[in-house]
Order: structure tokens, then sequence, then C-alpha cells
């Protein structure tokens, strides 16, 4: 990096030292301010005459761009016009999306990221990250040096399971793109100490092989042990690069992502958000949800609507939850349902995978059920049998909470809790507003991607978005401040809690298990807190982090100011 932070020994503020002059600073987004140089800096940076001679305040640049945002004719454009802003101007970029995060989070992640990335080589104008593809396997740490970065956070994927779009290819790197900004929008990690990374396969989509403007490796996708290898030698090239980062999987099919976080969550310090981060988020909005209901966890039937790594991680912590909540091991397992593709997960299913067979039902069990059909069970039938106060959808199939699914929950609870979780929205089992109407009023909602409020029978429902957001910005930053050698399930858990704990009566008042989202910085250093003092108590990091921990997570969340700059070679 050409730049670094220092603090001034005689005022004691902060200001950013730069070792290089003139169209270099305005080039880099980490240090170009554009029109906001002040004419001291002018001087002594060599910046006259390489901009217009007004001098503006930041707040005159956020009215300039954000007026050039909204003429922007659809949310596809604005997710160009930001990402352009983005790598011309950090500052600038996050401080107008940290100004407008109900409008603009949307479109800088999803739902809008999905058609970035499908997209992605048409849209394409800047590098950002690092492209790493399989052929390139034996030079993977110069590749990794070439990043002139020190990065607290890797995000990376192989782009094959993004979001509920499947296999994109290299055009999956707009979500470790889009997942870095949250981390700094969200939780004040600092965007020049993280590091996007597409590890490039190849890909089996075929749309985008015959795109002749498609910038991936143009071949299938490498599986087997040769992908196996690939992923092996980038852990170890990171290891040696890079050996304090936080490495964070994302967006790698099931099998991959559940393999590559059991090989590696005990050797470095990683977790898949995929897999753990939305189990916190789902744990912690049922945590909420319950307080609406007046009943305990440990009284909660969940059924689950697909039986992907996401239902795993999400079924695993509700089983911490549960077993904290005085259920054993075996008593929390038989609290789940899981209904995939093939209907009801039945433990007599020919080649089940390990986590569905732990979830299976004995077929035993459906000797007392009420159906037509005890092969071929409906996802009703599977409801009114086993009487779920949970429903949760992880499928990325739309609709398959139709109005029969809705009322058959709504029939076995007085106030059922359904979570349609797949995202993006066209992914969605089903409309907040559909779960409303056709429980009467009586469905606690949230949903994967942002949902408008609800008017039903002059009363206004907030649907809460079940965003990882919520989490993984916050298990970042306290996982990087403390130093925690591992991340852990116990940390999730924590995580679970102390978002749930900013959830307040108001929120509730609105049917709303999630605050707001302009609230977010606030439950990351909540979260954060929870998370040192979990890797505290479990000898993961020093107990000396503990002294005024509070101040220390505030101090360490990076703000986007403009900081004065010093030429200091």
């Amino acid at each position: 990096m050409n730049f670094s932070i220092k603090t001034d020994p005689e005022s004691g503020r902060e200001y950013m030292a730069v070792r290089v002059r003139g169209r270099a600073l305005l080039i880099n987004p980490s240090t170009n301010k554009g029109t906001a140089f002040t004419d001291q800096e002018r001087d002594e940076l060599r910046l006259h005459g390489l901009l217009p001679p007004a001098v503006c305040t930041l707040e005159q640049q956020l009215a300039r761009v954000y007026d050039n945002y909204r003429s922007k004719p659809d949310d596809l454009e604005k997710y160009i016009f930001l990402t352009a802003l983005q790598d011309r101007n950090e500052t600038l970029f996050y401080r107008l999306v940290l100004e407008h995060l109900d409008e603009m989070v949307p479109v800088v992640y999803t739902p809008t990221v999905g058609t970035a990335c499908q997209r992605f080589s048409h849209i394409y104008r800047r590098a950002r990250g690092l492209y790493i593809n399989i052929n390139q396997q034996d030079r993977i740490e110069q590749i990794l040096r070439n990043a002139e970065a020190d990065p607290l956070v890797i995000v990376v994927t192989d782009g094959e399971r993004i979001l509920g779009l499947g296999d994109q290819g290299v055009g999956g790197m707009g979500i470790p793109i889009g997942k870095l900004c949250l981390y700094t929008l969200c939780g004040g990690i600092p965007p020049h100490r993280t590091l996007a990374i597409m590890l490039d396969a190849g890909t089996d989509n075929a749309e985008r092989l015959a795109d002749p403007l498609y910038l991936g490796l143009r071949q299938p996708r490498t599986r087997g042990e040769r992908y196996q290898e690939f992923v092996d030698r980038f852990v170890a090239a990171v290891q040696a690069v890079f050996p304090n980062v936080l490495l964070q999987w994302e967006d790698f099919a099931k099998g991959n992502a559940l393999c590559q976080l059991a090989r590696f969550r005990d050797r470095l310090c990683t977790f898949n958000d995929d897999i753990q981060g939305t189990a916190a988020v789902v744990v912690a909005g049922l945590y909420a949800a319950l307080r609406i209901t007046g009943a305990r966890f440990s009284e909660q039937r969940i059924m689950f609507a697909g039986a992907g790594a996401a239902a795993q991680g999400i079924a695993d912590l509700i089983v911490a939850a549960l077993r904290e909540d005085g259920l054993s091991a075996t008593e929390a397992r038989r609290r789940i349902w899981m209904y995939d593709s093939k209907g009801l997960v039945t433990r007599d299913r020919p080649n089940l995978e390990p986590f569905k067979a732990a979830c299976a039902r004995d077929p035993a069990e459906l000797g007392d059920y009420k159906c037509r059909d005890r092969a071929h069970i409906t996802l009703p039938e599977a409801i009114l049998n086993a009487r779920p106060t949970v429903l949760l959808g992880t499928s990325g199939t739309p609709n398959t909470f139709d109005q029969s699914v809705v009322s058959a929950m709504a029939e076995e609870n007085l106030r059922p809790i359904i979570f349609p979780l797949s995202n993006p929205t066209s992914r969605a089992e089903c409309r907040a507003e559909d779960a409303i109407h056709w429980s009467g009023g009586r469905a606690i909602v949230a949903t994967g991607s942002p949902s408008k409020p609800v008017e039903y029978e002059g009363r206004r429902y907030r649907i809460g978005q079940g965003n990882n957001a919520y989490i993984f910005p916050g298990v970042g930053l306290g996982v990087t401040t403390c130093g925690a050698r591992r991340v852990t399930d116990a940390m999730f858990l924590d995580a679970a809690k102390a978002l749930a704990s900013r959830v307040t009566e108001a929120d509730l008042a609105e049917t709303a298990v999630y605050p707001a989202l302009k609230r977010i910085r606030e439950c990351s250093h909540t979260v954060a807190c929870a998370v040192v003092r979990r890797a505290v108590a479990d000898g993961l990091a020093s107990q000396e982090i503990l002294s005024g921990l509070e101040e220390r997570l505030s101090k360490a969340m990076w703000h986007p100011a403009y900081l004065p700059m010093k030429y200091e070679p």
C-alpha cells in the first residue's frame, strides 16, 4: 500500500501518510478525496491542475453523487454506478451507502447482486480482488502477494452456488465483493484491510460458456481430487502469506461448503457464512419471535423446507439452542423435521446424507399420519401431522409456501412462525404479504430478501429481513480485534443471542423480529462484544482484551470520513 494511518503525537488526531504524490493519489480509491482535497493538500501533494478549482465538503460531494444515483433508471444501473464510485473514492462510496442503508443495501447486495453476478462479464469495469484459476495452483503464493494488501478478512468463493441462482462461474466474484462491502458498512472493517478472492475452477453453466464476453476459464468445472488439491494449495498459501487473516467461505455448492468447513475449521481462523452466519441470524429471529409468542425455545418444533448446507447449519445451531434450554441431544434432534424435493426425509430413504440421516424421521411415525399417500406426503400434510411451531424455507424454490401450507401452519398455531428465507426475491418460498394475509394476520414473518411493510386490516407489519449482515460483520470485528485463533459454533450461538437482544419492544409491536437496518452498526458492535467474550471464555483469546472492551471495539470500527493527508516518502 502507498499509505498508512498514523496518529499525530501533538494533536492526537489521525492522519493519512502517503508515499506518492500527484495523479497516483487520484486513481487509488483508498486515497482519493476528489474535490475535497484542501488547497494546502493540493500544494503539498502536487494536485493543482488535476482537479477543478473548487474545494468541496464531503456533504457537497454526497449531494452530487446521490443526485446522480437517483437518476439511474433501474437497480442494475444503480449497482453499476455505486461500483464505479467504490472504485473511484471508497470513503465517499461508504458514506453515501451508510446514510441511505435501507435504500442502497438491497442494491449493493441482495437481491440486485444476483443480477449483477449473472451480468458480471458484461458490466465489468475495473479489477477488484484477486482471481486465481485452477491452472495457476503452483503460483498461488505469488498471486496473493500481488494484492499488495494486509487483509484482516478474506472472502473467497468458487462461484458454484451463487444465492439461489446456481453456478455463475467467475461472475460469482460479485458475492465476495458485496460481502466485504457489508463488512465495512456494518462492522467497520477498514476497506483497505479486506480482500475478495475468486477461485476459478471452470463452470458448468452452458450459458456462460457460450457467452463470447465471458471472463472466466472457458472449461467445464473441475471436480474431485484435482479440485480439492487446488483448494488445499490455496489454503496453504493463505496461511503462508496472511497467517493471521480471517478466511470466510462463500457460496460454495453444498458438498464443497460442508467439506471445506470440516476440513479447515480446526486448522485456521475460518467459517462459512452460508452455514454458520445464516444459522445465527435465523436463530436470533427465533429468539425474538418467541418474545411475541411467549413460548420457550425448548417447546419449539421446527419444519425445514429445503435440506441444503444452510439448513444443516441452522439445524445444528437450533439443536444447540434447544440443548441449552434443557433438552438432550437426541430429543433436540427429534424436534426437527426435514422436507426436501423428494418429500419428508425418513430413515428408510436410500443413500441418505449424514446430515439428513441425523434429522430423518422413523418410518414408524408415518403409520399414524393422516395423509392420502404415505409414500408421497405433501408439505401441508407433513405440517398437519408433525404440528411444527416454526416453518423455515431454505429450498430456493419459489412458491413452496402456498396458501395450503400457510393455512396448515395457522391451523396448528395461534402465532405461526414462518420464515421464507431463500434469496434473491425471485427464489423466495412465498411473499411476506401472502403469509400475513393467508394466516389472518397471525403469522410472524421474516424473509431472506428485503420486503416492504404489509398492511392488513388496519395494522402495519414491518417485515424483518434475516440478513446475514446482522451477524458476520460483527463476528469479523470481534474475531479480528481479539486475535482469536479459531471461529466456533459457540460464538455464533452467542452472536444470535446478542442480535436478538437488540430487538426492541417497538420492533416486536410491528412483529419485526430483527432491528431496523439503520441500527446495524450498533448490532455489529453488540455481536462483536459477545464473540470476544466467548473467545476469551473458551481460551481462544487473551483475557486482557476484556478491559474496556466496548470502547476498544468502537475505536476499531472504521468510519467513512476524510482524514488530513501528509506526504511522508
